[in-house]
């Protein structure tokens, strides 16, 4: 699965995707995000309207070359309820999987409530929340996407938290043989199984050091240490 980073906006990541991934394989997985976008004074504000939601997708099917993308989020604001302008702007990106658009839909920065709400409206096949050892406070949706089958997308899983997270990381990276960013991201991996990290990167030393983070098996000991609230 590839993700385009929201916070780089859509240009540059799809640009390079499609010209790194074209032809596209049958099996592959592009996931892209919708309901923000750059100003003039490039400055990142809310794209929730069903005009600018349209106007994304139509931009995103361009740069990547396709004629439909295989998961488009819609990422919310910072209001968390389940308000009209969260109910028009999801009702606008089922429009566009009907009409052929997108394959699947999911949510992004979403509370528990809107996505119980999404539930009842269709089906949804992935959750990108911020979610890391440093900030467990979407456990709830964790748990709750686990129940029912849906990926789960933590953004920032290497965010740096305090002083004594970063203590733990490394004292069990040293137990295992891993780095701290290793630790995190099998902390991640092993919290529960439909959780999909998806690190930034910008070498391939450090896109190689995550991967092997699939080898990074924690003891329990330092599941339970890494989970103290």
């Amino acid at each position: 699965m590839f993700d385009t980073a929201w916070y780089y906006g859509p240009d540059i990541p799809n640009q390079l995707l499609a010209e790194a991934t074209r032809p596209y394989a049958d099996d592959l997985v592009i996931a892209t995000k919708l309901g923000w976008e750059y100003d003039d004074g490039g400055r990142l504000v809310a794209a929730h309207t069903p005009e600018r939601l349209r106007a994304g997708m139509e931009r995103d099917l361009r740069l990547l070359g396709t004629d439909a993308i295989s998961i488009v989020h819609l990422r919310w604001s910072s209001d968390r309820s389940v308000s009209v302008p969260f109910r028009r702007a999801l009702a606008a990106v089922i429009e566009m999987r009907e009409e052929g658009m997108l394959h699947h839909i999911g949510l992004s920065n979403v509370a528990p409530a809107q996505l119980e709400y999404a539930l009842t409206r269709t089906e949804i096949a992935s959750v990108s929340n911020s979610y890391s050892v440093a900030d467990q406070s979407d456990r709830e949706t964790v748990d709750y996407t686990a129940r029912h089958g849906i990926a789960y997308l933590p953004w920032l899983p290497l965010r740096t938290g305090s002083a004594e997270q970063m203590r733990r990381l490394s004292a069990w990276g040293e137990a295992v043989n891993a780095s701290p960013a290793q630790v995190a991201l099998a902390w991640l991996l092993q919290r529960a199984p439909n959780i999909v990290p998806i690190p930034g990167t910008t070498t391939v030393r450090h896109l190689e050091e995550n991967v092997a983070a699939l080898n990074t098996l924690l003891p329990e000991p330092a599941m339970c240490e890494l989970s103290a609230r």
